[in-house]
């Protein structure tokens, strides 16, 4: 059994909203190729089993495991697909090390969202279909009554989310990899389209195409393949009912699951004070407020506060979603967790250039996978 699992080696590619002159497999072909070369690694010796994150409604074609194993230079080799998000990939490669059935395993996550015509009606099929489906309820619509439920359970205002879109908008700035990025107003934000009320077009985050791949190992392949191995210390997942009427609206019990698991594991007892920056979900703005709470950086409805009072940016006490975070960056499908882990990976590293967070040492990943679904992962990673 292996001890300790180390990220040794990244890659990515594309990272924009639309990618018409490549396929998926170029995207995740170009990732792997940075990933191996990062790791010094030669996937056809020396790793030992591929994971890759996706879903067959998205990717259009079912057992995807077989589409991934040439541009990852995998044949012949064992691949398996995790029908979730990246994180939840994250956590089968390091299952696998620390189990010591491997000391070395690749794990990709990809989107070609501009290939995807009717995407709504795709990601309905995740409703009950009895209950909720017959509904036509919008992914949107559903988000909008969660954020109302959420503003009114925690007295969280609308100018609170809203300020999360001006932040995590604005830290894309400072990111070659953000496709959104922009400098707003809070009156930008309030006075935008409405989307789903209270929730407004500019509290969403919009697709972007791309690729990423990581590698991972043992402790003892690792001192000899990294001069600088972000370590695994804590990961936790829970999946729960996708059912709108069983279901929590104004928290998220799942989120609070998945991060007791990670933080048992690395020994995180107060996360506020351990940790030294988050990138975390924020599909829609409301739920980096959310998050944050279920998270126990803070207590249910103080997350708003702290926004407004600027702890949360990049100079603040706890930055969260320095990258800019899926609103800054654009949405990724199953690979969002991937890239929040690849921010995390760079700003560890001291790699994150106009964007690198001083002092750096631990930090804190969070995915969820969309409406309707309550499913979450969280990981602690540190240098």
């Amino acid at each position: 059994m292996n001890e300790r699992v180390a990220i040794v080696g990244v890659g990515w590619s594309g990272f924009r909203p639309r990618t018409p002159e490549v396929s998926y497999k170029e995207l995740i072909y170009e990732a792997a190729v940075r990933a191996y070369a990062n790791a010094g690694v030669d996937p056809r010796a020396d790793v030992e089993s591929f994971v890759t994150v996706a879903e067959d409604f998205i990717e259009g074609t079912s057992i995807f495991d077989e589409y991934t194993p040439d541009q990852l230079g995998a044949a012949l080799k064992p691949v398996h697909t995790i029908t979730g998000d990246g994180l939840h990939g994250l956590a089968t490669a390091y299952m696998l090390i620390r189990s010591g059935y491997c000391d070395v395993v690749a794990v990709e996550g990809h989107s070609k969202a501009s290939n995807i015509l009717t995407h709504p009606n795709i990601v309905a099929y995740a409703q009950d279909p009895v209950l909720n489906r017959p509904l036509r309820l919008n992914t949107h619509f559903v988000a909008g009554m969660e954020m109302h439920r959420y503003l009114f359970e925690t007295d969280t205002t609308q100018e609170q989310c809203a300020l999360v879109a001006v932040k995590n908008r604005r830290n894309a700035l400072k990111n070659p990899l953000a496709s959104y990025a922009a400098d707003l107003t809070l009156e930008d934000v309030l006075n935008g389209a409405p989307l789903a009320w209270p929730l407004g077009v500019r509290e969403t985050a919009e697709h972007s195409d791309g690729a990423v791949v990581m590698v991972l190992a043992s402790e003892k392949k690792a001192e000899l393949l990294a001069e600088k191995p972000v370590w695994i210390r804590g990961i936790g997942w829970c999946n729960g009912s996708p059912s709108l009427e069983s279901r929590e609206w104004g928290s998220v019990p799942y989120l609070q699951q998945a991060a007791q698991m990670a933080y048992q594991q690395a020994g995180i007892r107060n996360p506020w004070n351990e940790i030294d920056f988050a990138e975390i979900d924020d599909t829609y703005a409301y739920k980096e407020l959310q998050a944050m709470e279920s998270l126990g950086l803070c207590d249910a409805g103080q997350a708003g506060a702290l926004v407004e009072e600027g702890a949360t940016e990049m100079d603040g006490e706890l930055p969260v979603n320095s990258s800019g975070g899926s609103l800054g960056v654009g949405y990724m499908l199953e690979a969002t967790g991937l890239m929040r882990a690849l921010e995390a990976v760079l700003q560890l590293r001291g790699e994150a250039g106009q964007h690198q967070i001083e002092d750096a040492g631990i930090g804190l990943v969070q995915s969820w996978r969309g409406v309707p679904t309550t499913s979450g992962a969280v990981a602690v990673l540190s240098n």
